[in-house]
């Protein structure tokens, strides 16, 4: 497996030679400094570690300078493990959108938006209960039933009900990658990917 720590700048859409649109996504891939490689004779597994995004050093603990200082790099903001990687990495080295090529499956990995407290409607696409007629009275996007009286006189784990929604960890698999701007380290895949602008994603191949 080879990834890239990259950041989601927007989305925009492109069209193909045959005049069909296709909506992306734009991903600043990289670029990375490997950190750290783990091997099974040394951590118990393999894995290669990457950073991407500076951060001052001021806010960054002693230890985790250190860390860097090994790579002969500056600090920085994120740090993240690349299980079983295939990539011919060595600490310090510098990895950028190249590792990838347009036409190439990808999964992204992100944090979803959080929306807060929502009802079940909205979180879960319920309904909402019966008409707006007949008489009932702000009944349109409420839940219903959710068990029985006596029996089973509770309520079954897993119900789904209102709650927190958003603001998990997505991974959104076999997008393609439909272009690539090496210089700016952007690549453009197809479809939407979790997050807001700006907000840090995984891209695995």
């Amino acid at each position: 497996m080879k990834g890239l720590i990259g950041k989601k700048i927007g989305m925009t859409s492109i069209f193909t030679e045959g005049g069909k649109q296709i909506p992306c996504t734009i991903i600043e891939a990289g670029p990375c400094v490997v950190t750290q490689v783990k091997t099974e004779d040394t951590d118990g597994y393999n894995a290669v570690q990457i950073a991407y995004g500076e951060k001052k050093e001021k806010n960054t603990p002693k230890a985790m300078v250190s860390h860097f200082n090994k790579a002969n790099t500056t600090p920085k903001r994120i740090v993240k493990e690349l299980r079983n990687c295939d990539m011919e990495a060595q600490l310090g080295d510098s990895i950028d959108a190249s590792i990838f090529a347009e036409g190439e499956k990808v999964s992204v990995v992100g944090t979803s938006k959080g929306k807060g407290f929502q009802g079940v409607v909205k979180r879960h696409g319920f309904k909402g209960v019966g008409d707006a007629t007949h008489g009932q009275h702000n009944r349109d996007r409420a839940p219903g039933s959710i068990g029985g009286a006596s029996y089973p006189a509770k309520v079954f784990k897993g119900m789904r009900m209102g709650g927190r929604m958003g603001g998990t960890r997505v991974k959104v698999r076999a997008l393609e990658i439909v272009k690539m701007f090496p210089e700016k380290n952007y690549i453009l895949v197809n479809g939407s990917i979790p997050g807001h602008n700006g907000s840090i994603v995984l891209i695995q191949k």
